[in-house]
């Protein structure tokens, strides 16, 4: 019996990173991006507004927030660009924030949801406990844990319901109902030093493996970009020093990661990391940084095979998943046929 279910989870074959694509596929689209008010969000948001999408803005920052949107707004002509507070922490917040975006959304609906929210390392070292042998030891702050991991959650579980529901009246609208999740190196490496994030972003990870497992069963397309050290707000002077010559990612080239997942419908269930610029032989092998032989390159894809050979318990259920959603094709095709035979007669009925 063959073990790999890429098919059955709808997977997408692997990317093709120095392949060109086509933008045309935003242009109408409302796109919910989380933290979108400065960093990578920000970066989104600027790019996919010039290609024609209407842009829902979820932030604390109220004050780079709105001024992002009057920008957006003045550079497209589209007054639909939105800026909403929302707390990805709060449970409220968010599901306020999700309801209000439909509402303001001019077609009606979300077509692609971004969990993008994050900070670095905050609150209690997890490492280096202290004062807990008071009477009253105090609580630990895990505010990176709230904002970068329940807060995904949090998003990811609204996308879940809301994109869904996108619906249109034109007769050739094609839904393309997309979740995008934002992890990190930390999601793939130990970060030392900073336990709480990396948690959170392997928990990031952890989702994005599941849940492009089972989403095609909601007609949702689920991805992940995994951005290494960039030059961005939330790396601090102190971690700018320590990666002094290591080098850094370009901000440029994440957000042209997320605009290929965005814009390419046709990619399911992949994952990007994207980090410095390199030039690669044919056989993987670093070349010099002024070598002519290769390509410059940034993004490279992992965690592409884990479907290919899958353990017993995840072929039986997605299996299931899938019989479950021919079944629910054949109880709708015969509810219609029923309704069609039916419908002269209730006709005659009610006249």
């Amino acid at each position: 019996m063959s073990k790999n279910i890429v098919g059955l989870v709808r997977q997408s074959p692997p990317i093709d990173t120095e392949a060109l694509y086509e933008t045309a596929s935003l242009q109408g689209k409302t796109i919910a991006i989380t933290g979108g008010a400065s960093g990578f969000g920000a970066g989104f948001a600027r790019r996919w507004a010039g290609y024609g999408a209407t842009i829902i803005i979820g932030d604390i920052d109220s004050t780079q927030g709105k001024a992002l949107v009057g920008e957006l707004r003045k550079e497209t002509g589209n007054a639909s660009h939105q800026f909403l507070y929302c707390d990805v922490t709060l449970w409220q917040s968010q599901v306020d924030f999700f309801r209000r975006a439909v509402e303001l959304s001019p077609n009606g609906r979300l077509d692609q949801v971004v969990a993008n929210a994050g900070i670095e390392e905050s609150g209690t070292k997890f490492n280096e406990p202290q004062h807990l042998d008071q009477d009253e030891p105090p609580k630990p702050q895990w505010r990176t844990m709230d904002v970068n991991l329940k807060g995904v959650l949090y998003t990811a579980h609204l996308a879940l319901f809301w994109l869904p529901r996108s619906s249109s009246n034109s007769s050739d609208f094609k839904p393309d109902r997309h979740l995008l999740l934002i992890g990190s190196v930390a999601s793939l490496i130990p970060f030392a030093g900073h336990i709480q994030y990396s948690i959170a972003k392997h928990g990031v990870l952890g989702l994005f493996r599941s849940l492009r497992a089972t989403s095609f069963q909601v007609g949702i397309r689920v991805n992940l970009l995994l951005p290494y050290f960039m030059d961005t707000p939330m790396i601090s002077p102190v971690g700018r020093a320590f990666l002094a010559g290591i080098g850094m990612g370009k901000h440029e080239d994440v957000v042209d990661a997320a605009s290929r997942f965005a814009a390419d419908t046709s990619i399911r269930g992949r994952a990007l990391a994207v980090g410095p610029r390199v030039r690669l032989d044919d056989d993987g092998h670093l070349l010099p940084p002024n070598a002519q032989q290769a390509n410059e390159i940034s993004s490279f894809e992992v965690f592409a095979h884990d479907f290919e050979e899958v353990e017993a318990y995840t072929l039986r259920y997605v299996k299931i998943l899938n019989a479950v959603e021919a079944a629910r094709g054949y109880i709708g095709w015969a509810g219609d046929i029923v309704k069609a035979v039916c419908s002269p007669f209730l006709a005659w009925l009610k006249g």
